[in-house]
């Protein structure tokens, strides 16, 4: 299926039906009175959070949603049946605003989640309604409230416990796919990874967590160049990043080159992302002249917690989810 994390959308919910006017007519029954009743609602769209739901791909071409209309009522004091509400399912972790004053309406960040996004209308009363002791027989009836109409603009944020960042090429994709049960293409060419995928890491007696992995990021990718400043969002709701770096490739007159460029391009996108703490791994280990070029790059960083893996070989991953799993769960019992 393919990836679709934005759509916009019209909703329009169902009018109320009209109020009946009708008088009783029996034989050997003069003057029944009024038994007019009243019109049904009209049905309105809700939107849940749905588990099984990946992407926005099901709205994605939708141009309009409506519910049913409620029906009118009926001689005889009978109600008229309400209109059916719609249900638009959608993946955890989606946001809602208006259309037109981006007003944001609903985030639905757990499955269950729900928003009523427009009423139905009310339906009408029936000449019985207004029959009193002073005024035996009215001759009128309300006509139904009409539905409402809104646009929609959906927007998907994964939900993740870490946002995984780096260059193409780094490696993202082959260390997403060692730790976690995620299995994204890997080849050994950039930008491999043309969608954001989620990975769900198991450690041993402990609870699992997620990691989020995005397309590359390359130079100028504020300014829309490459693919991974589109999915920047994917990665906003973590509660930290790794920052993935090829060793290989570590220039050693500037090794903290590429460093420098994936954090200019994420303060450049978004203070929230740029503060969020990173982890720094180092990616490649296992090919030759690899552990040289991480050195320059420890000392030049003086940064503490920085990792060393090959995740072709699976060398030093273990430690990187121990150690992360150690992380989120203190993240998780500070807050």
């Amino acid at each position: 299926m393919k990836f679709i994390d934005e759509a916009l959308i019209t909703v329009r919910s169902g009018n109320g039906g009209p109020g009946c006017l009708s008088f009783r007519r029996e034989r050997f029954i003069e003057r029944g009175g009024p038994d007019g009743g009243n019109g049904g609602n009209g049905g309105s769209i809700i939107i849940t959070a749905h588990q099984g739901k990946r992407s926005l791909f099901d709205l994605y071409r939708t141009k309009l949603v409506k519910a049913g209309n409620g029906m009118p009522g009926q001689g005889k004091r009978k109600n008229g049946r309400n209109g059916t509400d719609t249900i638009i399912e959608v993946p955890p972790g989606t946001l809602i605003t208006h259309a037109e004053t981006d007003e944001r309406l609903k985030d639905l960040t757990r499955p269950g989640d729900t928003f009523v996004a427009a009423e139905g209308g009310i339906g009408g009363k029936g000449n019985k309604h207004f029959a009193t002791s002073t005024h035996r027989t009215p001759r009128f009836a309300q006509p139904g409230m009409p539905g409402t109409e809104v646009q929609l603009k959906f927007e998907l944020k994964l939900l993740a416990d870490i946002g995984l960042v780096g260059l193409p090429n780094a490696g993202k994709s082959a260390l997403i796919s060692r730790i976690s049960s995620a299995r994204p293409k890997i080849a050994d060419y950039p930008f491999t990874t043309l969608t954001p995928s989620l990975g769900m890491v198991m450690p041993k007696n402990s609870d699992p967590f997620a990691v989020a992995d995005i397309p590359g990021i390359i130079k100028d990718a504020h300014k829309g160049t490459g693919l991974g400043i589109q999915f920047l969002k994917h990665i906003e709701r973590t509660g930290f990043l790794i920052h993935l770096i090829d060793a290989f490739q570590i220039d050693p007159l500037a090794p903290l080159e590429a460093f420098h460029l994936i954090n200019q391009e994420l303060t450049l996108h978004s203070k929230t992302l740029a503060d969020k703490p990173q982890v720094i791994v180092l990616n490649k280990m296992d090919l030759t002249g690899a552990d040289e070029k991480a050195e320059l790059f420890k000392k030049a960083c003086g940064q503490k917690d920085i990792f060393t893996v090959s995740a072709a070989t699976g060398t030093g991953t273990q430690d990187l989810v121990n150690f992360l799993n150690e992380k989120i769960h203190k993240n998780r019992n500070n807050e």
